[in-house]
């Protein structure tokens, strides 16, 4: 087969846009759908500069894919981030990898590099885990909406 000039041309866009898309593999972002409350931080979140960056797996949908080393109740449980590389990463540390994503949430990623800043934000994200379900309720009142309103994990 023989390539002319507007071949090639194609030929090199293709390569450019597919490695473009290649360096734009974000982390993979699990959050509970049938939260209105984390629905909510999810829309805000894809709704950023970057977002775009970020896949999002509602783990409360029947059909969600975990990948490797997160079972479906531990991603209910927690927040969990998986990274390009394959890392997976849960409560502060993956609050830190999605903030990393986005550029106007980049300063949030700087102070969580103070020493000590990661252990009072876990420490601070495992005192709001209990109260969560409440403040869904209660972000439903004020109008958020679940992503996943019918799910089964409710």
């Amino acid at each position: 087969m023989r390539l002319n000039e507007t071949d090639l041309i194609v030929l090199q866009a293709a390569r450019a846009a597919s490695t473009e898309k290649e360096l734009n593999v974000g982390p993979t972002v699990y959050f509970d759908g049938s939260c209105s409350l984390c629905s909510a931080e999810i829309n805000h979140y894809g709704s950023r500069d970057g977002g775009e960056r970020l896949e999002f797996v509602d783990v409360s949908a029947d059909d969600a894919e975990f990948g490797t080393g997160l079972a479906p109740s531990d991603a209910r449980r927690r927040f969990h981030v998986r990274l390009a590389d394959g890392t997976l990463l849960s409560g502060a540390h993956a609050f830190v990898a999605v903030w990393e994503t986005l550029p106007g949430w980049k300063w949030a990623a700087r102070l969580a590099s103070i020493p000590g800043a990661m252990l009072a934000l876990e420490a601070a994200y495992r005192a709001f885990l209990p109260i969560r379900p409440f403040l869904s309720m209660l972000a439903r009142r004020l109008g958020a909406r679940a992503a996943n309103p019918q799910s089964s994990q409710q």
